[in-house]
């Protein structure tokens, strides 16, 4: 029952960090994949506790991996065309 509620308290420490952090989105990317990895290990957890096979896991890591390449890259995109990463900056009319 704690170790619940402590992989609770960590997803839900992501989406407050999520939440809280709208000034640069690095700190938003950050935030986000400190949800996907409190989410693996409840997968994980979850899955050895009935004794399941892991292809889920496997998979979770590899769409896990995929978002935060693909987050990396708009980084990436953001700052060679802005300059820095705050979200002040970024227009969606200049699009």
């Amino acid at each position: 029952m704690l170790m619940r509620f402590y992989f609770s308290f960590l997803f839900f420490c992501g989406i407050w960090g999520f939440s809280s952090n709208r000034k640069h989105l690095l700190a938003t990317l950050l935030s986000l994949e400190f949800m996907v990895l409190a989410l693996f290990v409840v997968v994980y957890f979850y899955l050895c506790s009935f004794n399941y096979e892991f292809y889920f896991v496997m998979l979770f890591l590899v769409f896990s991996v995929c978002e935060g390449s693909l987050g990396l890259s708009i980084l990436v995109s953001m700052i060679r065309g802005f300059g820095n990463d705050y979200f002040q900056s970024y227009s969606v009319l200049q699009c």
